[in-house]
């Protein structure tokens, strides 16, 4: 069954999902889609990798991970929804996200969904350890994934 959704429809999705001109470019120029799974199949190889500068573009549309999204919209509805209301670890993941600041130089940005406030303090823990080029390899892989999430709560089932 074909997707059936409107050029703007789609394009207003994919950049609520990541905002990356190319890649949302990249992925409206190949529609209409057969179903969501070539849908999510194009957006994943069009994600990746994402280059330098597509991360940095990505990443200016991210809160902070704990911290509640300013305004309105469909990515920041997504990243309330990601996040949860959770508060257990605020302090040390605050305090993480400090440490990876001034380490990296950008915000700390991790595929939420479906992870423990743990989980995602071990994991800024563990990537402070890495080198340059493997974090921002890392960075890239989540904003794709929490991209292909995003996508597949707009298009998939009913709201297709």
């Amino acid at each position: 069954m074909a997707l059936n959704v409107t050029d703007t429809a789609l394009r207003e999705g994919l950049v609520a999902s990541l905002a990356v001109p190319r890649w949302v470019q990249d992925v409206a120029s190949l529609a209409p889609f057969e179903s969501l799974d070539v849908l999510l199949a194009v957006a994943y190889d069009a994600a990746t990798p994402l280059s330098v500068d597509e991360i940095e573009q990505a990443i200016a549309h991210h809160p902070r991970i704990g911290e509640k999204p300013k305004g309105e919209g469909t990515s920041q509805a997504f990243s309330r929804a990601e996040q949860g209301a959770d508060t257990e670890f605020a302090d040390e993941i605050a305090a993480g996200n400090r440490a990876y600041e001034e380490r990296f130089g950008r915000v700390f940005i991790i595929r939420a969904a479906g992870r423990s406030r743990a989980e995602i303090l071990a994991e800024i823990h563990r990537r402070l350890e890495l080198d340059d080029a493997t974090e921002l390899a890392i960075v890239g892989e989540q904003l794709r994934d929490i991209a292909l999430l995003r996508l597949e709560k707009l298009f998939g089932g009913d709201a297709a």
